[in-house]
């Protein structure tokens, strides 16, 4: 997890990241992310008591308005207040967002989606997130967030998902599913860069070690990539036939790591997917922000909240 101080003209003073316990436990999590926080704060030189306020993109869908965590399905934590113990903690106003709709709203203030009227953001990593800006506003429902185009079905009784439900777009093109049919491809000794740096190890098999095997000749893990772009291709064609967005925005690490393959291989499934008078109605770009697009974004939509 990263975590990152900005002043208020959005400029970063301070950051601190911490590896996220994921699965190891609800109460270690939420006491892990406090502590990111602090030494984020530390970093910046500046008392906890400046904070103006703090904006959490997190994995998973949520209720922006209560702080309840709904669901996250890669760490296996649910139904959990998140905001309202680090409000009494720090003592300044909390706000939770998605991480996805964060990177896409740093996007359209700060990088790849400026001036857009509707901006459409999905990145694959280890799970697949999409968000909506539209008019400026994150696209919600009523009481939680949404456009988990991660969770799309896109091959009916397709692979097992990580929601439990079969055939979802995250199940075919996330980082865990090229990572599990790249190591296979190492198993069977068709990727011998690959079997060098990384081996069969799914936690070793990371979008740099995915990106350095291709450079290095694994052409089986290029076609495994190239592959699983073509799916995320697949379910932007039908986000595209719903919202129209203005612009299309890649990122998250898969994409900054091979940002080439996925805008490629986006642009030409789209030309090929999406009805006629829609392919010239928007551009695909990669985010601008990197790393920046989810923290920055989560900071400038708290001060937007914040400020009512």
């Amino acid at each position: 997890m990263l975590a990152s101080v900005f002043d208020s003209n959005f400029k970063q003073v301070g950051k601190a990241r911490k590896k996220t316990l994921g699965r190891n436990g609800l109460k270690l999590g939420i006491g892990r992310i406090v502590e990111t926080i602090q030494e984020a704060v530390q970093s910046a030189g500046v008392d906890t008591g400046r904070l103006g306020g703090i904006g959490l993109g997190i994995p998973g869908p949520l209720d922006p308005q209560s702080g309840i965590v709904l669901d996250t399905p890669n760490l296996g934590w649910r139904n959990f207040q998140l905001r309202d113990p680090l409000k009494s903690q720090f003592g300044c106003p909390v706000c939770i967002i998605n991480d996805v709709d964060a990177g896409v709203y740093g996007e359209y203030r700060f990088g790849a989606g400026r001036n857009a009227r509707s901006v459409l953001g999905v990145f694959p990593g280890t799970g697949i997130g999409g968000g909506c800006i539209y008019e400026g506003k994150v696209l919600t429902g009523t009481n939680r967030s949404c456009f988990e185009i991660g969770h799309a079905q896109v091959m009916p009784e397709g692979p097992l998902c990580g929601c439990g439900q079969r055939g979802c777009l995250e199940a075919l093109a996330s980082r865990l599913a090229i990572s599990a049919a790249a190591a296979a491809a190492v198993f069977r000794g068709e990727a011998p860069q690959l079997q060098q740096t990384a081996g069969t190890d799914l936690s070793n098999i990371r979008s740099g070690a995915l990106a350095a095997a291709i450079k290095a000749g694994d052409k089986v893990v290029e076609q495994i990539v190239r592959n699983a772009a073509q799916w995320l291709g697949i379910g932007i064609a039908n986000a595209v036939h719903l919202i129209s967005p203005d612009v299309i925005i890649l990122g998250g690490g898969l994409v900054e790591a091979m940002p080439d393959i996925y805008s490629d291989e986006v642009r030409q499934v789209l030309r090929r997917k999406v009805m006629p008078v829609f392919r010239d109605t928007f551009k695909v770009v990669v985010s601008q922000l990197g790393d920046d697009a989810v923290t920055k974004g989560a900071a400038a939509w708290a001060e937007t909240v914040t400020k009512g």
